[in-house]
């Protein structure tokens, strides 16, 4: 038989079971749960600042040698870091601004580009009934069981293949649709393989299985009726799609189109191993060249400002779409 803790004459058995939760129904929690509850939200909470308290303090520092002691808290505010950074950011001739735009272009663009074809693929998927639907589902699925290094190789090949060349009599071929004229070589004017456009092409390749499985799960959700009903008013399918069913899913197209921006802003593997000029060189590219062969040869505090200004426009975004991401995420679980 259970024992009533309140009616115990113990004192600190009494007040360890208090129900301090606030709850009026459901489970109630004792005083010593939620201490324990407490407790191991707060070791989260320090395993999760520890690292982003230690490179904010290492930023403003104006020391450029590896530091020889712990510090969570700065002991002095200095800017040289930061001001270093965004005059030369590399010892190659680009500047900071060169490589914030890179970076927005393929963060945003791909993502944008990877959302409004994966919605679409979503939702023939989650609505139409045709030939080989199951197993085109299980093909796109495929790619999300491979390490993404393991489609570089064949995604390099293939963009390689795509080049401008100037022909010695004056003509431009576009390989592999045409080829000089007189069997020449050419000059090379352009890769797509090395080049912002070419990247951008491999990493909406390499996003697209997943966002195509995250909305289709979403749409399932939808219920057909409201795309019934509106049809019957005489709305013919386009209008339903973007009338309908596209409002109902910003909140998960806001979650995709997020959680695709962080990859993709942070991308460093594609972008190393296809791209060659500076010129196009990224944050994260810029931020690995700052790591030199010996630990004392790295400048850490320009090397923190440079980690810290990376992180900003993920952080930036994320309140932006903190509505939509939020809402995103509770209606896919309670609808799921």
């Amino acid at each position: 038989m259970a024992v009533n803790p309140q009616s115990t004459k113990n004192m600190f058995v009494r007040i360890m079971n208090i129900n301090t939760s606030g709850q009026t129904a459901g489970r109630s929690l004792p005083l010593w749960k939620q201490l324990v509850f407490q407790l191991i939200a707060l070791i989260i909470l320090a395993s999760v600042m520890f690292p982003i308290m230690y490179i904010v303090t290492l930023s403003f520092s104006s020391i450029t040698t590896r530091p020889s002691k712990l510090e969570l808290f700065p002991k002095e505010i200095s800017f040289v870091a930061y001001r270093q950074v965004l005059d030369r950011p590399t010892g190659n001739p680009v500047t900071f601004i060169e490589l914030l735009r890179n970076s927005f272009m393929l963060s945003m663009g791909v993502g944008a580009a990877a959302l409004v074809i994966a919605v679409t693929a979503a939702y023939a998927f989650s609505r139409f009934k045709f030939k080989m639907r199951e197993v085109l589902m299980i093909l796109v699925f495929i790619p999300l069981l491979m390490p993404a290094v393991g489609l570089s190789t064949p995604l390099y090949l293939l963009l390689n293949q795509v080049q401008v060349k100037e022909c010695k009599s004056g003509e431009t071929a576009i390989l592999p649709f045409t080829e000089c004229s007189d069997g020449g070589k050419g000059k090379l004017q352009f890769n797509l393989r090395d080049s912002l456009l070419g990247v951008g092409i491999a990493m909406t390749a390499s996003a697209l299985p997943f966002a195509v499985w995250n909305l289709k799960g979403y749409l399932d959700t939808i219920p057909r009726e409201l795309e019934e009903a509106a049809a019957i008013d005489g709305a013919d399918a386009n209008q339903t799609f973007w009338q309908i069913v596209i409002p109902l899913a910003v909140p998960q197209l806001a979650v995709t189109f997020f959680l695709g921006f962080i990859g993709h802003w942070q991308e460093f593997v594609l972008t190393w191993l296809f791209l060659s000029q500076p010129k196009d060189y990224t944050l994260a590219m810029t931020l690995y060249n700052m790591t030199g062969q010996y630990a004392n040869s790295i400048p850490w505090n320009r090397f923190a400002a440079m980690a810290v200004i990376v992180a900003l426009p993920v952080a930036i975004v994320y309140i932006g779409l903190q509505k939509q991401i939020v809402g995103g995420l509770t209606t896919g679980g309670v609808k799921g």
